[in-house]
């Protein structure tokens, strides 16, 4: 068994350098090749549903609740700045009326 000047013999050398044969690489190419844009369609919506049917739900109840608080919400802001609009447009009419 002859040795080399890393001290690695040189059968052992000659195993490691084999490289793959060409049909492998086919292969390597076939798999990295995206499916058309239909089938990636297709899984998205599937993908999609199956996420849907793990996802916890709230009750009728509780959404009609949350909806109510938003609304709620939703109208005291509405309140708020016409009045602040109604106050800045009194103001800016007495401004330009003082003025002039």
């Amino acid at each position: 068994m002859a040795k080399n000047k890393d001290n690695v013999s040189v059968e052992n050398a000659s195993v490691e350098q084999k490289k793959p044969a060409k049909p492998q690489k086919a292969k390597k190419a076939d798999k990295n090749k995206k499916p058309n844009i239909f089938v990636r369609f297709g899984r998205k919506i599937k993908e999609t549903f199956s996420e849907l049917k793990r996802v916890s739900w709230p009750s009728f109840g509780k959404t009609l609740k949350s909806t109510g608080v938003v609304l709620g919400i939703v109208l005291i802001f509405v309140v708020f700045v016409t009045a602040f609009n109604s106050g800045f447009g009194a103001l800016l009419e007495l401004i330009t009326k003082w003025g002039a």
